[in-house]
C-alpha cells in the first residue's frame, strides 16, 4: 500500500490530501527527515520540530507565487521534501546534492540563499512592499525563532513593518532555544505568553463564549470572534505595540489547528504575527531529550587517502578540535589572569565557551544572536579595564563589522577575537564559509591578526594576545588540530615575526595558519622529487614579517604562498602588497609569487577535505603547485642565487 507521502511532490499534490491524514502524513516526513540525517549528517532538532508548521503552511498558501521565507533556513528539510526534492533529500549536504540550507539555485520555492539568522523579517517586508509597488497580490510570509526575533535586525524590520503597514504574516516558532537554550528578557516574555494561567483561562473562557453563541458547527467559521474578544482580556501585548496583530500561542504540532490559524490569517490585512509553540527533535525521544547535542548530526567521517607521493605523517594521538583546544587554552589563561571574560553570541557549545561558562559563569556574556552586540559589549568591557575575548565564527563577525571598527579598533582598545570556523566549513555550505575575515579585517589600522599552525602556537598566541596592547583576531578552521610539527612547545611568539620551520634552496612555501602542516608534508614530500623547499609559518598575516619576506624574495627562485582564505585580499595579497612596495627602492625583478587560496566563488558544500584538494590547498596540491612553478619555462631568467 502506497504510503501518503508517496502521493506528494509538490504543493499542489499535498493540498489534494484530506485535512484528516495530515497527521499521518506529518509522521512520515518525520521519520523520512530522521533516516535521512542520521546518515548524511544535518541539523536534526530543529527539522523535526518544524514539520506540521511547514506542512500547515504549504497546505494554506500557494507557493512559490505566494512568498514562504523561513529565518537562517536550517530547518527547511520538510520544505525540500514537500517542494519536489524529495527523491533527493538522501543527498542532503552530500557534494553535488541538496543544501542543508534554503539555496535559490535549488528551486524556485527557496526565494533566499541563508544560513544566518535574524535576516528573514527584512527580506520578507521587502518582498511585501515590492508586491504593493508592483500592485501584485502575492501573500507573503516570514518564518522566525524566537531567538532569531531578538537579533537587531529582526527588531529593525518589526519596527518599519509595524509603521509601513504592509500584508505580512510573522510566524514566530518558538520552541525555547537557539542552538544552547534561549536567553534574554524575550524569552521570559514568550514564557508568560505560553504559562501565564489567567491568560489561558481568558482564553479558555472565550473559546466558551464564541461556541455558546456561534454553536459547535460555527465556531470555525466565528474564529475572527473570537481574536477580537481576546484582546479585551489580554491586552498589552509588546507586538501589538509595534503595529502587529497577534495572535496565539498556537500547538505547533497539532497540523489541523495550524491550518484552521493560517487559512483565518491568511486573508487578514497589515501585519500580524502567529506564535506558534514547537518543540525541537519532536517524535524523536533522543533529540527531545538533547536538543542541543542533536542540533547538528554528524555522519560518520570520511577522509580521502592522501596521494601516493605526499606521505601524511599520522598523528602520534587522537587530535582533538581546534574549537576544543581554544577552549582549554582559554580557561586556563583564565585562570591565571581575573580580566578574561568571555562573549559569544548564542554558541556557547560551538564555540567551547560553554565549558568556559561551567567554570567562570559570572565572566561570561551570551547576548543571543546578536554579533553586532556581542562587538559592541567587547568594547563597553575593555572601556571598563577587563579583557573581552569574543568568540564568533568567522562568517558571523561579517555581521558585526561596524562594531569593529567603531567600537573597538577605533576606540583603541584592547580585545581578542577568536574567530571559530575560519575558512573552509564543509557541509555546511556557501553561507557558513569563513573565507574573508582576513581581507576585511586587514583593512584596519591597528588591527593584528594571527593564526596558530597547531594547539601549542594556539595557547602560546592567545597568552601572547593577552599580554599584549592592540586588537587581536585569531584564527583557526572547524577541523582537528593536526599534530605539533616541533613537539609539544612552541616558539616564544613575537609580534609580526614568522618561524622558519625547514630551509631549502629552491622554493619558498609561506603558509598560515592551518596551511602550515599541509605545506610541510608537502615539502617533506618535495624531498623525493629533487626540490629542497623552505617552509615559513607566517604566524601573522598583519603585522607582516616583511623582513623576511623580501630577504626571501631575493634569495630563492619563486615563493607559493598558501593559505584557507580567499585569494583576493587575503594573506597572499599582503605577501604581494610588501613585494610591491619594496621593488622600486631595491631594484628587484617583478615577484615570481604563485597565491594558493579559496577561488574568487561562492563554495558549494561538500567534505572539507575534498574542498581543500580541489583548490589545491591539501599537501598534495601544494607539492603541484611548487613543482609547476619549479618546472616553469621562465624559470632560467630568474636562476637561484648562489
Amino acid at each position: 500500500m502506497a504510503s501518503l507521502l508517496d502521493r506528494v511532490d509538490s504543493p499542489q499534490d499535498l493540498k489534494g490530501i484530506p485535512p484528516g491524514d495530515l497527521p499521518a502524513l506529518c509522521a512520515e516526513i518525520r521519520s523520512l527527515i530522521l533516516g535521512t540525517v542520521l546518515q548524511t549528517g544535518g541539523h536534526l532538532a530543529t527539522n523535526l520540530g518544524s514539520v506540521e508548521l511547514i506542512t500547515a503552511l504549504h497546505y494554506v498558501y500557494d507557493a512559490p507565487r505566494d512568498h514562504l521565507v523561513f529565518d537562517v533556513g536550517h530547518q527547511v528539510y520538510a520544505h525540500k521534501i514537500l517542494t519536489g526534492r524529495k527523491s533527493r533529500i538522501a543527498t542532503l549536504r552530500q557534494e553535488g546534492g541538496l543544501s542543508g540550507f534554503s539555496n535559490r539555485e535549488e528551486s524556485p520555492y527557496d526565494l533566499f540563499t541563508t544560513g544566518h539568522a535574524g535576516t528573514a523579517l527584512s527580506t520578507a517586508l521587502g518582498l511585501a512592499c515590492g508586491e504593493k509597488v508592483r500592485g501584485g497580490t502575492a501573500r507573503t510570509v516570514a518564518v522566525i525563532g524566537d531567538a532569531g526575533i531578538g537579533a537587531g535586525m529582526a527588531f529593525e524590520a518589526l519596527n518599519m513593518a509595524g509603521e509601513v503597514k504592509r500584508d505580512l504574516l510573522v510566524v514566530l516558532n518558538d520552541n525555547r532555544m537557539s542552538i544552547a537554550p534561549s536567553n534574554g528578557a524575550m524569552v521570559g516574555y514568550f514564557t508568560r505568553l505560553r504559562t501565564n494561567p489567567s491568560y489561558r483561562k481568558a482564553k479558555h473562557d472565550v473559546a466558551e463564549a464564541v461556541e455558546r453563541i456561534f454553536g459547535g458547527k460555527a465556531r470555525e467559521a466565528a474564529e475572527h470572534w473570537y481574536h477580537t474578544l481576546r484582546y479585551a482580556v489580554v491586552p498589552g501585548h509588546l507586538f501589538e505595540e509595534l503595529g502587529f496583530h497577534y495572535f496565539g500561542p498556537v500547538d505547533g504540532h497539532d497540523v489541523q489547528t495550524l491550518v484552521r490559524e493560517l487559512r483565518d490569517l491568511r486573508d487578514v490585512g497589515g501585519p500580524r504575527l502567529l506564535h506558534v509553540v514547537t518543540e525541537k527533535g519532536h517524535g524523536y525521544e533522543p533529540a527531545r531529550q538533547d536538543p542541543v547535542k542533536f542540533h547538528g548530526v554528524k555522519p560518520s567521517p570520511k577522509k580521502p587517502a592522501p596521494a601516493p607521493d605526499v606521505k601524511v605523517p599520522p598523528a602520534a594521538a587522537p587530535q582533538v578540535s581546534w574549537t576544543r583546544a581554544f577552549s582549554d587554552a582559554l580557561c586556563a589563561l583564565a585562570e591565571e589572569d581575573p580580566r578574561v571574560v568571555a562573549i559569544t553570541a548564542a554558541m556557547p557549545d560551538g564555540t567551547g565557551l560553554d565549558r568556559f561558562a561551567a567554570r567562570f559563569p559570572a565572566r561570561t556574556f551570551d547576548v543571543g544572536i546578536c554579533e553586532q552586540n556581542a562587538v559592541g559589549l567587547a568594547g563597553g568591557l575593555a572601556a571598563a579595564g577587563v579583557l573581552p575575548v569574543a568568540a564568533i565564527y568567522s562568517t558571523f563577525l561579517q555581521r558585526g563589522y561596524d562594531q569593529v571598527f567603531h567600537e573597538v579598533a577605533l576606540q583603541g582598545r584592547k580585545a581578542i577575537l577568536a574567530l571559530d570556523r575560519a575558512g573552509i566549513v564543509g557541509s555546511d555550505g556557501v553561507s557558513h564559509t569563513g573565507a574573508f575575515d582576513i581581507a576585511f579585517l586587514r583593512t584596519l589600522p591597528n588591527m593584528i591578526l594571527m593564526a596558530p599552525k597547531d594547539g601549542p602556537e594556539l595557547e602560546a598566541m592567545l597568552r601572547f594576545a593577552a599580554r599584549e596592547p592592540g586588537i587581536f583576531a585569531l584564527r583557526y578552521p572547524r577541523d582537528e588540530v593536526p599534530p605539533a610539527i616541533r613537539g609539544g612547545k612552541a616558539p616564544p611568539v613575537v609580534l609580526g615575526k614568522a618561524e622558519v620551520l625547514r630551509r631549502g634552496p629552491d622554493a619558498g612555501i609561506l603558509a598560515y595558519g592551518a596551511s602550515v602542516y599541509p605545506a610541510w608534508c608537502a615539502a617533506r614530500a618535495l624531498r623525493h622529487r629533487g626540490i629542497r623547499a623552505t617552509v615559513v609559518n607566517m604566524r601573522f598575516a598583519k603585522p607582516l614579517d616583511a623582513e623576511l619576506v623580501l630577504r626571501l624574495h631575493r634569495e630563492l627562485p619563486f615563493l607559493v604562498t598558501v593559505e584557507d582564505h580567499a585569494v583576493q585580499g587575503g594573506f597572499g595579497s599582503a605577501v604581494l602588497e610588501c613585494l610591491a612596495g619594496a621593488g622600486g627602492a631595491e631594484g628587484t625583478a617583478a615577484p615570481r609569487v604563485r597565491m594558493l587560496g579559496i577561488p574568487d566563488a561562492y563554495l558549494d558544500h561538500a567534505e572539507r577535505d575534498r574542498l581543500l584538494a580541489r583548490f589545491g590547498l591539501d599537501a598534495a596540491g601544494i607539492a603541484a603547485a611548487v613543482l609547476e612553478m619549479a618546472g616553469s619555462p621562465d624559470r632560467a631568467a630568474h636562476p637561484r642565487p648562489r
